[in-house]
């Protein structure tokens, strides 16, 4: 609790003691509309925006420090836990970043990866990847066509190990943190009519494109609309050369045999497993992002009204 009490105040910059006596506070089954009135003392007389704020990131934050505990217990059960995975967990700043940390370790549904692996291709994926092997890639995928394992030819048991190399690349934390990066860096967020010739209120989107890292959370919701009735489709710009040319040069070591067969790999990776998944995150957190914005100019706006005067130039009591 010290940790996420130290961040609170650095984040909402406010002092230690304000942030301490409103969890406890909050902790006591106060509400925010409770202490903000009545508890002014306590907190250092703090606005009811910044407790709303910090009451947020209060709950976030427990709960980014449970699911790092679960986290560490399962990979731990698994007999997998390293001081190098506990370090990445113990220092992921959000959830998705805990989530992809833990992408490896999740008990999958049935892919081609774990219908490979079943087949026992698996150290042939390994010999792949590693690219050290001399021999010629056919004559040692020779040893793993196993007719009883539905592993018929070599192109096969070569396709598995392919497979597998693909998810592995996949989920590879660190590949999908760059890949983010780049994303709000550099993407777009474009949108196109579903029918040119349509009238609806969303003509102003129907061929429209901006930076994801510029768009503002008022027109985040409109697309959202316009897609949801079916007015607009949307999709993400990204720079697939560059993220493309990122792996290439992490995974693979020079000219070998192994070269085209992991370029088509990483494409693979990137284009079946990475792209959607990472897609589906951005749209999601811009989303949640977008809808904060919009209730908070909503509670801005309704408290203007609120106070202003009912009457003009008339003065009103009230019980």
């Amino acid at each position: 609790m010290e940790k996420i009490i130290e961040i609170i105040a650095s984040e909402l910059q406010i002092k230690k003691f304000q942030v301490e006596n409103t969890v406890k506070l909050i902790d006591e089954g106060n509400t925010i509309p409770f202490i903000a009135r009545y508890r002014k003392e306590a907190t250092g007389n703090l606005s009811d925006e910044v407790l709303r704020n910090l009451n947020d990131r209060l709950n976030y934050l427990k709960n980014l420090e449970k699911r790092k505990e679960e986290v560490i217990n399962s990979i731990e059960e698994q007999g997998k836990l390293t001081d190098e995975i506990s370090k990445k967990v113990e220092n992921a700043i959000t959830l998705a970043e805990v989530e992809d940390i833990y992408r490896p370790y999740k008990q999958k549904k049935k892919t081609r990866a774990t219908i490979a692996k079943a087949k026992g291709l698996e150290p042939l994926s390994i010999i792949i990847y590693l690219q050290n092997e001399t021999r010629d890639i056919e004559k040692i995928s020779l040893e793993y066509v196993n007719p009883e394992k539905e592993v018929h030819s070599v192109e096969e048991a070569i396709s598995g190990a392919l497979d597998i190399i693909a998810e592995n690349i996949s989920d590879n934390a660190d590949y999908r943190k760059h890949i983010k990066k780049l994303y709000y860096r550099e993407g777009f967020i474009v949108s196109k009519a579903s029918n040119e010739d349509e009238k609806t209120n969303y003509e102003m989107y129907y061929d429209y494109r901006e930076k994801i890292s510029q768009i503002p959370s008022h027109r985040i919701l409109a697309i959202n609309r316009g897609e949801k009735e079916e007015a607009l489709k949307i999709k993400l710009e990204k720079p697939e050369e560059k993220i493309i040319e990122y792996m290439e040069n992490d995974i693979i070591n020079g000219k070998t045999q192994f070269e085209e067969m992991l370029k088509e790999t990483i494409l693979d990776s990137f284009k079946r497993l990475i792209e959607p998944s990472v897609e589906r995150e951005i749209r999601s957190d811009l989303t949640e992002k977008a809808e904060i914005q919009a209730i908070k100019v909503f509670g801005k706006n309704a408290k203007q009204l609120l106070l202003g005067a009912p009457i003009k130039r008339k003065n009103c009591y009230g019980l």
